[in-house]
C-alpha cells in the first residue's frame, strides 16, 4: 500500500490541500470568485437597467413618432384644406372679375353704338342740310332765298341734333 503510486499521489494532494489551507489560498480563491460573481451580478444589475431605460426611450420615441405622425396628418389636413378655400377664392374672384370685364365691355360697346350713331345722324343731318341747301339754292333766289335756307337749315340741324 505505501508503494504504490495512487498512495503517494493521494499524500502528495492532501499535503497539498494542507499547505494551501495554511497559505489561504481557499480563501483567496473564494474572495476572488465572491468578488467575481459580485461583478457579475452588477453587471446583469446594469444589464437590465439598461434594458429598462432602453424600453423607456423606446416608448417615448414611438409616443413622439405618433404624435409627428398625427402632427404632420393635421398639417396636411390643413394645408389640404387651405389649398382648396385659396382655390375657391381665387375662382370667386376669377369669376367676379370676369363679370366686371363683361360689364365694362358692354359699357364700352353701348358707348361706341351711341356714338356710332351719334355720328350717323350728324353725317345725315350734315347730307341732308347740304342736299336742302342745294335744292333752295336753285329753285329760289333772291334775299328770300338766303332767309329760307337759313331758317330750314336751322330747323333741320335743331330737329336732327
Amino acid at each position: 500500500m505505501f508503494f504504490t503510486p495512487e498512495f503517494w499521489v493521494a499524500v502528495a494532494f492532501v499535503i497539498l490541500m494542507v499547505i494551501f489551507a495554511y497559505v489561504g489560498v481557499f480563501k483567496t480563491a473564494m474572495s476572488a470568485l465572491d468578488h467575481r460573481a459580485a461583478r457579475i451580478k452588477a453587471e446583469l444589475d446594469e444589464a437590465a437597467r439598461l434594458k429598462q431605460e432602453a424600453t423607456k426611450v423606446l416608448a417615448d420615441y414611438k409616443a413622439r413618432t405618433a404624435g409627428a405622425e398625427r402632427e404632420a396628418a393635421d398639417i396636411i389636413a390643413n394645408a389640404n384644406a387651405e389649398a382648396e378655400r385659396i382655390a375657391a377664392e381665387a375662382k370667386s374672384k376669377l369669376e367676379d372679375f370676369v363679370t366686371r370685364r363683361t360689364k365694362t365691355a358692354e359699357g364700352k360697346i353701348a358707348l361706341a353704338e351711341a356714338q356710332a350713331l351719334a355720328d350717323v345722324r350728324a353725317a345725315a343731318a350734315e347730307a341732308a342740310v347740304q342736299a336742302a341747301s342745294t335744292i333752295l339754292s336753285q329753285s329760289v333766289k333772291g334775299q328770300i332765298a338766303d332767309d329760307l335756307l337759313a331758317k330750314g337749315i336751322n330747323e333741320v340741324r335743331q330737329k336732327l341734333n
